[in-house]
This record gives C-alpha cells, structure tokens and sequence, in this order.
C-alpha cells in the first residue's frame, strides 16, 4: 500500500508570503547501535515540486532510491552531513545529530530563508525554523530529506558490510535487530559500533562479567 504523500502545506504558506527558499531537514541514524548519523537539507522550488514525497520509513527501498534520484535532479538544492561513530560516541547522539544537520545546511548551495525541521531544534541559525512533529509525514521537502538522508545511510552501510561481513550490517543497517544482537554476542563489537549505545555496552559487559567468572582477565572483543 503506498504511504500517504507529505503535503506542500507549508511551503506552500512560505511562498505566499514570498519566502522562496524553504529547507526541509532530517536523519536517518539516531537509533542504531552502529554507523554515522545521516543528516540531509533539501530545498525545493514552488515551480518544480516532487511528486510523491513520504517518510522514509514507509517507503519501500526501490521507492526511496528512485525518489533519491529525482530529488537530485529536480530540487533547488540538497545538502548533506555525515557524523562519524566516534564523534556519536564522544559529544552523545543528539549534539551529533544538530552537528550533521548544520554540516547539510552549510553544504546547500543556496542560502535558505526558512528551516523546516522534524521537530529537532537547531541552534544559531541566520533565519527562522519551524520543528514539526512528525515532519517527514507533514511536510514534503522534510519528506524529500528524510528519504536523501536515509539512502546515503544505508549505501554508506552496505559498504561497511563487506568491511565486517559477519554483523549483516547491508540488511539490518545497524539496528538492534535479533540478528545483529545474535552476532554482537557471538564477536563482540567491532570499530565502527557505537559502544555509548545501551545494547553494544551490554554486550560488552555481559563478555567481561563472563570472562571474570571464568576467571581469566576481562578483554574487550572487537576493539579498534
């Protein structure tokens, strides 16, 4: 069943009253135990509007990658910013999460005059935003973001996969499915896991509470 398209409802106001630049913003990444977040800016102009723009998470991967290819053609412009799992792990997932969204906003070739926003607030910013609830349902260029953000994320991740082919990182993109949890307890994470994140921590203590009992000294498997 195809997902309801996200309106123009906004932008559509912005233009109204002139504002022609109108950025739409969001992730993909926030929740994984492994991997970058992903952040994309898209703007979209009123005369050249894309059709069938939806939450990512609803779309199927063939919907999301064909629709990548049109916003890359049609948009006024799309930026994008990549936060590594190092960075994740030292200043923690939401400051990565703004840090990403500022690094796609400052890639946009075009200067916005509005930031739409999946209900992230973003700091310092040189014109107003407006955080929607749901935006990527609500709102078309958030909509058009959420699906650029989650195709590079998920190409960035199937390259990580034949890097560490035994986490199955191409299917689960690093999200605590039972298959990736199956495979952090039988190796242990490896350098590209998130180790703030509450299942990868667990894990690594679940090895050094065994280890200890057995008693042989605590190791870290799969370090860096």
């Amino acid at each position: 069943m195809t997902p309801t398209t996200a309106p123009y409802r906004y932008e559509a106001q912005a233009w109204r009253a002139g504002v022609t630049r109108v950025a739409g913003i969001d992730e993909a990444g926030r929740g994984p135990l492994a991997g970058p977040v992903v952040a994309a800016a898209v703007v979209i102009a009123h005369e050249r509007r894309i059709k069938g723009l939806a939450d990512s998470k609803l779309l199927a991967p063939a919907e999301r990658e064909a629709l990548f290819h049109v916003i890359q053609e049609r948009a006024l412009a799309v930026g994008v910013g990549v936060v590594d799992h190092a960075t994740i792990d030292r200043i923690n997932i939401l400051r990565a999460t703004r840090q990403a969204m500022a690094e796609a906003l400052a890639r946009l070739p075009v200067i916005p005059e509005l930031i739409i926003t999946d209900f992230v607030a973003l700091p310092a910013l040189p014109c107003p935003q407006k955080n929607l609830v749901a935006g990527d349902r609500r709102c078309a260029s958030v909509a058009a973001a959420s699906i650029v953000a989650k195709v590079t994320r998920d190409r960035i991740m199937r390259e990580v996969d034949r890097e560490f082919p035994a986490y199955g990182f191409a299917r689960h993109k690093g999200y605590a499915t039972p298959e990736h949890l199956a495979a952090l307890d039988r190796h242990g994470p490896c350098p590209i896991h998130r180790r703030t994140f509450a299942g990868v921590w667990r894990q690594g203590e679940l090895f050094i509470r065994t280890a200890t009992a057995r008693g042989r000294a605590p190791t870290s498997r799969g370090s860096p």
